[in-house]
């Protein structure tokens, strides 16, 4: 299976003076597998060290000097390690942190050697580490669940992927290929972009094959709650793991996780499932300007789940007991939509980029709104709504044009891709000129290009 970082990590192998890097993301993304793809690729070997496996190997890195640790390793291993050909790579580091400040010292003592390192629940060691973070001398890679188009790469589908990457607004998409792109979607938003999902549906073609994979990575998580910290307890955080994935696309408050138990508590265990990157918190923001995170509201957020058929599977959806012809749409509400909207463009950015997402809301009186989610690319700001069918309400998308003054929104939705010039209309707000671009659900990987196309990026 591909991913879409793997030239990212090429990119980083030919560099003179590359950092170590420390790939960052949730329990079964990917990583360990995204780095032997790699070092097959490019490597004549690796040496991987697991520090969950083997810990006392961290012994071996006390010393801080890069050329006695690879010694001490290449005679403890029996493997050699030779720079230029070989690809050192220390897996589960979050069970050796002191491992972790170390990494500098590769960079500044032995830049040819290279070196990679990935954790899982590394965000508890970098909140509460305890020793000199190697700042400026190793770069961060975040990696998420494998996107829709990596998604239809694992399917053998390199022919519709293709179409997708060279799609202009300008040109019309026959009904038989957006029927099959909206099945192709439906599949993911069920399977999900778990990588040994993914595999297992690919291989087999069966939905019940990769559901109880899914089944199998959910109970990980729950059996792996006890390492999120030992100050919330383990049945909290599994009660607010239960819950999240039916509040995804709501305004989140604690009552409704557990009327019982106090908000201190419950957010406690909330944040502990964010640093473990099985929650994202989608902020509400402002939105007057850049960056978005600067005018934040702690009180106002929204839950994302890590990813789409996790998610599914969570709320007790599969496709045995979906009708086929139910539009993916209006599953869970369109909930499922705004968690494949979502996830997408969590991951969006550059791979070294925190992955951050942000909504707007405003709630005064009986003249409530709320906008998905909001996005920015240099100096614009674009509100993004995901939507039902051709038409669905966008009154709170016309509201943040006009008040912002902004000129471009996105729509997603099971439709046919348009571009419409337009002006608000909402009652005792002026009224606005803008331009609205909408795209089906599987056009989410080329979104920047096309809102560049279709005049929204113009100032980048």
């Amino acid at each position: 299976m591909k991913r879409v970082m793997l030239a990212s990590l090429k990119d980083w192998v030919s560099q003179t003076h590359r950092k170590p890097i420390l790939v960052r993301g949730a329990r079964q993304v990917g990583k360990s597998f995204l780095v032997q793809t790699l070092a097959d690729e490019v490597f004549e070997t690796m040496v991987t060290i697991n520090f969950e496996q083997t810990p006392t190997l961290a012994d071996l890195f006390e010393s801080k000097q890069p050329r006695r640790i690879i010694s001490l390793l290449e005679t403890q291993l029996g493997q050699p390690i030779v720079p230029g050909k070989t690809l050192l790579f220390l897996d589960e580091i979050q069970a050796a942190p002191d491992v972790i400040a170390c990494l500098r010292y590769f960079y500044e003592q032995m830049p040819e050697l290279h070196v990679i390192a990935a954790g899982s629940l590394l965000e508890f060691v970098l909140q509460d580490h305890d020793f000199s973070m190697p700042v400026g001398r190793i770069e961060y890679m975040h990696l998420g669940p494998m996107s829709f188009e990596e998604f239809l790469l694992a399917l053998d589908r390199e022919t519709l992927l293709s179409f997708l990457q060279k799609y202009s607004l300008s040109e019309s998409i026959p009904r038989p290929i957006h029927i099959d792109l909206m099945q192709h979607v439906k599949d993911y938003c069920f399977i999900g972009g778990m990588p040994e999902a993914v595999l297992k549906f690919a291989t087999t073609g069966s939905y019940v094959q990769s559901e109880k994979t899914i089944s199998s990575i959910l109970s990980t998580y729950a059996d792996d709650f006890s390492k999120y910290g030992k100050r919330v307890n383990h049945q909290r955080i599994l009660k607010v793991f239960s819950r999240v994935p039916q509040l995804v696309g709501q305004k989140l408050k604690y009552t409704q996780i557990d009327r019982e138990e106090k908000s201190r508590d419950l957010k406690q265990a909330l944040h502990l499932l964010e640093r473990a990157r099985v929650v994202t918190l989608i902020q509400h923001s402002d939105a007057n300007g850049i960056p978005l995170g600067a005018e934040t509201n702690e009180r106002f957020f929204k839950p994302l789940f890590l990813d789409v058929g996790l998610l599914c599977h969570a709320c007790g959806l599969s496709m045995s007991n979906v009708q086929p012809s139910t539009p993916i749409m209006l599953i869970n509400s369109g909930a499922v939509c705004e968690q494949f909207v979502g996830q997408h463009l969590l991951y969006a950015g550059q791979y070294y980029e925190t992955p951050q997402l942000f909504c707007w809301a405003r709630q005064r009186g009986s003249s409530n709104a709320e906008v998905d989610y909001v996005i920015s690319h240099g100096t614009e700001i674009i509100p993004i709504e995901v939507k039902a069918g051709k038409i669905g309400s966008l009154k709170s998308l016309h509201l943040f044009l006009s008040e912002k003054q902004r000129g471009f929104g996105l729509r997603f939705n099971a439709d046919q891709p348009s571009v419409v010039d337009a002006i608000t209309n909402v009652a005792g707000t002026p009224r606005h000129p803008f331009r609205l671009l909408s795209l089906p659900f599987y056009l989410i990987g080329q979104t920047k290009r096309l809102c560049h196309e279709a005049g929204g990026l113009t100032g980048v």
